[in-house]
């Protein structure tokens, strides 16, 4: 019977003592010299533990607890049966050496020297941060990239970064919890960036609820975080913009979406070029065959565009202000003072004017709705119809609509039609987009003005870009078929980026059994906290050579004849990011902020390699589906042997053939030679996440909480693949200047 505990040793000079664990099994004993010291009369050695009146008592004997705990799980938990006692003690030490390494270095480390110029980025949306690794893995021409802010809004998100980019890799990056959609969110966000100009800015803002020309048709919460993404760039200005999508958003309502998006992009203006455009305007004024109420209005809302977020509700309001006035001045002459006061066609157009007036206040109260609309599930049911319509009405475009209605049946004389015309017009003008400015500016102008306006908004327009570029991830590297679109906004001082040239062949791409071959060594319901040797001759029996082919040496990048060369899953466990962070610490899992503070740290040699608990019937089903090769085809059978599920799908993977997209639920696939779902280590591998990178917080959730929690499985079935933002960042630095 094998006991587990601790003891002092002998008192050093400054009358501390040594703490060690001592193990007990068959006679033989190990002892480990926990790093921890204390005096003497401050250990319980009947609890086995640092008493409460040390300073050190909380983090120390959180530490021990972990220690005893890996060591008892060793002796007697493990699915090794048995370890020698020097393996015992070679896999203690490495736990231990962890820990001493994380608590004597300070929480800035320093960085390893390299030439050249740091490119500053922000990750925006970031969720686990897989293009903030992506970004810090990357190094081209002595560039490479300085991590400035994170932004999400989950707690579990913030953990993972606090870890991963402040505890264990040392940087000083901040992180912003807060919605992007919050009104002082730009206000707290250059707060954090303190100062420093950003260079680049990343991040993935869902647009799958958008719908055409910007009206939304279920208001979702996440309705307008592509809007409040590019305010960010309005503001920060930065050289390059990445902004990446599901690949549905290219063809959503025939394509018009993704139109709507590169109009927006290209609606982005350079302030100090403006004065070009509103001396165009001045000029065409003087041609006495243009509405010079029409070109007035374009000029008062073309100066929008030239002022801050604070400023431009003062000119809003201006504006709506100068239209109102022009009403005013008609209506008494059109109808008599009571029916002025009372039709409610007066009304509508006078009330119209106030809630444009009030718009910025009514767009915060529609994003409260939203929220509260997304909390309770409201949609699918008898409350949405009510909601959709009321948040309709908010519009600025319905509003408008009803103005000009309104002004429809009121029956205005024919002398006051012009100015009813340029009262509409005026509305109609405010509510455009500069990019439908400018489309209807150049319907006034003659050929040769035409022509000098191209040249104009050439200038104006702050970024560049064509058209989105579409990346399969298995192209980088990655050893999955997940393709996601990137838009590409390229300042127009910097030199123009249309795609991301691919960094492995067809021939060269790496397949599932490479990525995850050395990590099958676990079962049903096992939890698996040290790497064992996967004996792939008795596994594989008879196809051994046909397996071991698909494992090949590569570069980082994934080449098979590129620099310094292992394989896939040697990379994932050395790690991939480049000198800069020889110094990091160990890594470690936390359970949340708590027990951070607390410092409940666990320093596994393997982390997030966890399998589900699957009853006998799933786990029979999943047998059926591997043999078989694929669900569909598993039907009959599974029908026959009353193992039929309501289950839409599962995936099968192929070992010599890259994965399906990795999605949040590992239910949803089934490994290539086992009947059971994945570990979050196996689908992080599929993503290209170094073995280093600990998701933090809950492994999985359900139900509700999926909207509220971001467990392990989601962080990384959402992110982005590390090695495909490495080949961004890498296309970036090559052409920054």
């Amino acid at each position: 019977m094998a006991t587990v505990n601790f003891y002092l040793d002998k008192v050093d000079k400054q009358g501390l003592a040594p703490i060690h664990l001592r193990i007990n099994c068959d006679g033989t004993q190990v002892k480990i010299s926990t790093g921890k010291k204390v005096v003497k009369s401050d250990f319980d050695k009947a609890n086995q533990s640092v008493k409460s009146d040390n300073q050190e008592a909380q983090s120390i004997n959180n530490y021990l607890t972990y220690l005893k705990d890996r060591a008892e799980e060793l002796l007697n938990g493990s699915y090794k049966k048995r370890y020698t006692t020097n393996e015992l003690k070679e896999l203690l030490l490495e736990q231990v050496n962890a820990y001493k390494q994380d608590s004597n270095v300070s929480v800035v480390k320093e960085q390893m020297a390299l030439y050249g110029k740091p490119i500053t980025f922000i990750d925006l949306f970031a969720g686990a941060g897989g293009f903030s690794e992506g970004f810090l893995q990357a190094e081209e021409n002595n560039k490479f990239f300085d991590f400035l802010v994170a932004n999400d809004i989950n707690e579990n998100s913030e953990l993972t970064h606090v870890v991963r980019y402040n505890e264990q890799l040392g940087l000083d990056a901040e992180f912003l919890c807060q919605d992007i959609t919050e009104p002082d969110f730009i206000d707290n966000l250059l707060t954090k960036v303190n100062g420093k100009t950003v260079d680049v800015v990343c991040g993935g803002p869902p647009c799958q609820s958008f719908s055409l020309a910007g009206k939304r048709k279920k208001f979702d919460k996440k309705d307008d975080l592509f809007s409040h993404y590019l305010e960010v760039i309005k503001i920060l200005r930065p050289k390059y913009f990445v902004m990446e999508n599901v690949k549905g958003i290219l063809t959503k309502e025939q394509g018009k979406i993704k139109d709507v998006i590169l109009q927006e992009i290209n609606s982005i203006v350079d302030i100090q070029e403006i004065p070009k455009l509103t001396s165009f305007l001045k000029k065409l004024k003087k041609s006495a065959s243009i509405n010079q109420f029409l070109l007035d209005c374009f000029v008062k809302r073309i100066e929008f565009e030239s002022v801050t977020d604070f400023q431009i509700e003062s000119l809003k309001e201006s504006y709506i202000k100068s239209v109102d006035a022009k009403f005013r001045q008609i209506i008494p002459k059109m109808v008599d003072y009571r029916t002025s006061k009372t039709d409610e066609r007066v009304s509508t157009i006078r009330h119209g004017f106030n809630m444009l007036i009030r718009n910025k206040q009514w767009e915060k109260l529609k994003r409260d709705i939203i929220k509260e609309k997304d909390f309770c599930n409201i949609d699918n049911d008898f409350f949405v119809g009510a909601f959709t319509d009321f948040l309709t009405e908010l519009d600025n475009q319905s509003i408008i609509n009803k103005i000009e209605s309104a002004f429809s049946s009121l029956g205005i004389p024919q002398e006051y039609k012009e100015i009813r015309t340029e009262i509409l017009t005026a509305l109609k003008v405010y509510d455009y987009s500069f990019e439908e400015c400018i489309n209807a500016i150049a319907e006034l102008c003659s050929d040769s003005q035409k022509e000098a306006l191209s040249e104009i908004i050439d200038s104006i327009k702050l970024y560049r870009i064509e058209a989105p570029f579409v990346a399969n991830a298995s192209n980088y590297g990655v050893p999955q078929n997940r393709e996601r679109v990137l838009f590409i906004g390229c300042r127009k001082d910097q030199p123009f980026i249309s795609q991301i040239p691919h960094t492995v062949s067809e021939e060269e791409k790496v397949s599932v059994f490479e990525a995850l071959y050395d990590l099958d060594f676990i079962g049903n319901n096992e939890e698996a906290r040290y790497y064992q040797e996967v004996d792939l001759k008795s596994k594989y029996n008879g196809s051994t050579s046909k397996m071991t082919s698909l494992i090949k040496q590569r570069g980082i990048d994934g080449k098979l004849k590129s620099g310094k060369k292992m394989t896939f899953a040697e990379w994932s466990k050395t790690g991939r990011l480049i000198d800069r962070y020889k110094n990091a610490s160990a890594p470690f899992y936390v359970r949340n902020f708590e027990s951070l503070e607390r410092g409940e740290k666990s320093f596994d040699p393997l982390h997030n390699h966890k399998t589900s608990n699957q009853n006998e019937d799933v786990v029979n089903r999943l047998e059926i589906i591997l043999n078989e090769g694929d669900y569909k085809q598993a039907q009959e059978k599974l029908e026959k042997k009353g193992l039929s599920s309501n289950k839409r799908n599962y995936n099968v993977l192929k070992p010599d053939k890259q994965s399906p997209t990795v999605m949040t639920i590992p239910d949803d696939y089934v490994h290539y030679n086992s009947p059971r779902a994945l570990t979050v280590r196996e689908m992080a591998r599929l993503q290209s996440f170094d073995d280093s990178f600990v998701f933090q917080g809950k492994r999985s959730t359900g139900g509700n909480n999926r909207k509220t929690e971001l467990p392990q499985f989601t962080l990384v079935g959402n992110a982005v693949p590390p090695l495909l933002a490495r080949a961004v960042a890498s296309e970036i630095l090559k052409n920054i200047k």
